[in-house]
């Protein structure tokens, strides 16, 4: 698979501990191959989701301020910094994800990667509104986080910036009062995962 839980491991069990890996799809560091522990419930965005999304996102993210909440394995954010991204912020409650995401950033000597060990929606709520061009959700499916976590990511986007939500079911924008002005301009499904690319409505 997203883009804190680990954020997407609650409940990991420390017996699970042995390394697989991702690789990063496109940009400076295409192909390079990343370990990830094998933690429960880890859910690494899989590769052709990543490839879709960075198509809808024009493949380059060049100067952009990118922010991934849950960030698990780090396949986005890792994703996005090799695409460019000015700043990639991710964020993993997980002491032995973020290490393991500390490991990958010195590996790739990725300065432009920020890693705080904290929980995502207490972050969230402390960081300034408009402060990202992207933001990555993908919270642990079943935990309940979603709705807090769209209330709280929300402010963060620039006025023409993107939400990317990946999610155990449809994204619903009726109703929704977090998503309240804003659409899905893209979205699709890869087996259990649903994923949606949302922009704020054009006024105009």
């Amino acid at each position: 698979m997203p883009r804190s839980a680990p954020s997407r491991a609650y409940g990991a069990s420390p017996k699970s501990a042995k390394p697989h890996a991702i690789r990063i799809i496109g940009g400076d560091w295409k192909r390079m191959p990343l370990p990830v522990l094998d933690l429960d419930g880890l859910r690494p965005t899989p590769d052709r989701v990543r490839e879709t999304l960075f198509n809808w996102l024009g493949q380059r993210l060049d100067g952009q301020r990118c922010l991934d909440l849950f960030a698990g394995s780090g396949a986005l954010g890792f994703e996005a910094a090799s695409r460019g991204a000015a700043r990639v912020l991710m964020v993993e409650r997980s002491a032995k994800a973020a290490a393991q995401l500390r490991a990958n950033q010195e590996r790739l000597s990725a300065r432009t990667i920020e890693i705080a060990e904290a929980d995502g929606l207490r972050l969230a709520a402390s960081l300034a509104p408009g402060s990202f061009d992207v933001v990555f959700l993908d919270p642990p499916f079943g935990a309940d986080l979603l709705d807090k976590a769209l209330t709280l990511a929300v402010p963060l986007i620039a006025a023409e910036g993107f939400l990317y939500v990946e999610s155990g079911e449809a994204l619903e924008i009726e109703g929704n009062e977090a998503l309240t002005g804003w659409e899905i301009v893209r979205q699709g499904k890869a087996g259990a995962v649903y994923f949606h690319l949302l922009q704020r409505e054009n006024k105009e």
